[in-house]
């Protein structure tokens, strides 16, 4: 969904204007309901390859700063930090039965749940305050 014209970005990593950032490396699309969430390419490339991702079940009641999904890859076990808090009404099982969908479609195909979320604004950075994070 990015247009990959943002080369100049720290890295050479794409980080899309149009989603919020958490300082975990979650990314969040608010702009459709329910938000989806997934992890961001800077940190799909530090993992690196995944061989394993252990997603909630729909329904799944989470809150910000909880760790909701596991991530494996040959390299080290890193969960992902909930950015927001809601209630999980989809996962991705195309990338929990193929993770590497994960690392080579972060903001695509990769993503990881579909949160509708609470009422309450999340504490988010904008694509610019997360890229200063990464330098």
């Amino acid at each position: 969904m990015s247009d990959n014209t943002e080369e100049e970005q720290p890295l050479n990593l794409d980080i899309p204007d149009h989603l919020s950032y958490s300082e975990e490396h979650a990314w969040v699309d608010e702009s459709v309901s329910p938000a989806i969430v997934g992890i961001t390419e800077y940190a799909a490339n530090q993992m690196g390859e995944l061989v394993f991702v252990d997603l909630p079940e729909p329904g799944t009641r989470v809150e910000a700063g909880d760790e909701i999904v596991e991530l494996e890859s040959s390299k080290a076990v890193q969960p992902l930090v909930s950015p927001v808090s809601g209630t999980v009404r989809y996962v991705n099982h195309e990338a929990s039965d193929d993770p590497s969908v994960i690392t080579g479609d972060p903001y695509g195909e990769g993503w990881l749940l579909k949160i509708e979320l609470d009422d309450d604004e999340p504490d988010l950075l904008d694509a610019a305050e997360y890229a200063k994070i990464i330098r």
